[in-house]
């Protein structure tokens, strides 16, 4: 018997190693010469591209992200670089940054209003013209944004995060250095290493995984976990380049086998309180592995690949007995990692989380359906 058939996709082209950023204004003149640039307020090496670029003859717009963007910052953005004719769109940054400038080089071809193209909130309809060319620089190990085709967007009205989502969003380019991305804050590095650990961790016990899935994973959960726990002991080279490759490999699987409750909870928890998405997704990690292992037990389905993931854990984090949600939520506690109860407030409904989060796309891969009920004693258990 052959195995399962399924379908792959990621960016164009990825530059990975120390050093590969030397040619990104090369790489970005040549996708053309009015350039949009997406960029975050403490990355230097943001001016040197510009004047590199301005060198090439190249004209750029930027735009500035300092904050997990939302349709009105979306919006705002759209309406300049529509005014400048932008040929190409570059993001240097972390995920919020990445996720608004693929936002933009998907939406500035179209004339439609950014809500008929959101998933669940809007109507959901495909894009109506081909992105403008992507190009995604990563200055944070996370949420490997830079090779998925979706962008995670805010809507304060409806209290959610959801995604923009087409196909033809991939980047054109990703260009992974992380160079980029040493010295970067504690809690930064936590947060967004929390993200790129779950983000390999789900794609391997999703419904959707496949092949290569599977290898890019097996190999990234442990690496991934063992370069969060030496980071947070302190600055640490090798474990940067570990934790990026990780991130990547992250990318690379859930855009290609999806994700599951823990990022299901995330958007809906994310949307309402604030909170940094990455802490949200650590906190949530062992009780969402331990609701998922319990149900498919009770429904006689494997629970071997949860093992694995376990098993790894214990080992990065020096335990000789497998962690359970209890045994990760000290160690989260340990790393100074703040819980959601600082930001789910008595007057948030943990039901109706519950409920947008079972809507969700992310929920779709999730390995088994876990019920509403089990969905918020997972979030209590966080706070």
């Amino acid at each position: 018997m052959g195995e399962p058939a399924f379908t792959f996709q990621t960016a164009g082209r990825i530059s990975f190693g120390r050093g590969v950023r030397a040619s990104a204004a090369h790489d970005i003149s040549s996708l053309g010469s009015k350039v949009c640039l997406v960029r975050g307020q403490s990355v230097p090496w943001v001016e040197v591209l510009a004047e590199e670029l301005s060198a090439l003859g190249c004209t750029t717009t930027q735009i500035m992200c300092r904050a997990e963007p939302d349709i009105s910052v979306v919006e705002a953005a759209l309406a300049k670089i529509r005014a400048t004719r932008v040929e190409v769109v570059v993001a240097v940054g972390g995920g919020s940054v990445i996720d608004l400038g693929k936002a933009l080089a998907a939406l500035a071809p179209g004339k439609g209003p950014l809500m008929d193209h959101l998933e669940g909130v809007g109507k959901g309809l495909p894009l109506q013209a081909p992105p403008l060319p992507f190009v995604a620089v990563p200055t944070t190990a996370g949420t490997g944004s830079e090779v998925t085709k979706n962008a995670v967007i805010g809507v304060p009205q409806s209290g959610r995060k959801v995604s923009l989502r087409d196909d033809r969003m991939l980047p054109r380019l990703a260009i992974v250095d992380p160079d980029l991305m040493d010295g970067a804050p504690q809690s930064v590095t936590l947060a967004s290493g929390l993200d790129a650990l779950v983000q390999v961790i789900e794609p391997y016990l999703s419904n959707r995984s496949n092949l290569i899935t599977d290898a890019l994973c097996r190999d990234a959960i442990p690496n991934a976990a063992h370069a969060l726990a030496r980071l947070v002991e302190g600055e640490d080279r090798q474990a940067r380049d570990d934790m990026a490759f990780a991130s990547l490999c992250g990318g690379i699987a859930l855009a290609n086998a999806g994700l599951g409750a823990v990022h299901g909870l995330a958007g809906a928890i994310g949307g309402r309180t604030g909170a940094p998405h990455g802490l949200i997704c650590g906190r949530l990690l062992g009780g969402v592995l331990q609701a998922n292992r319990d149900e498919l037990t009770r429904l006689n389905h494997e629970t071997a690949r949860f093992s694995e993931v376990t098993d790894h854990l214990s080992s990065a984090l020096g335990v000789t007995t497998p962690i359970d949600a209890t045994a990760w939520a000290g160690m989260l506690d340990a790393w100074g990692l703040a819980r959601l109860g600082r930001w789910i407030t008595p007057d948030i409904c943990l039901k109706t989380i519950a409920q947008d989060a079972a809507a969700s796309s992310s929920m779709r891969a999730n390995p088994c359906l876990l019920s509403q009920a089990v969905l918020v004693r997972v979030v209590q258990a966080a706070m």
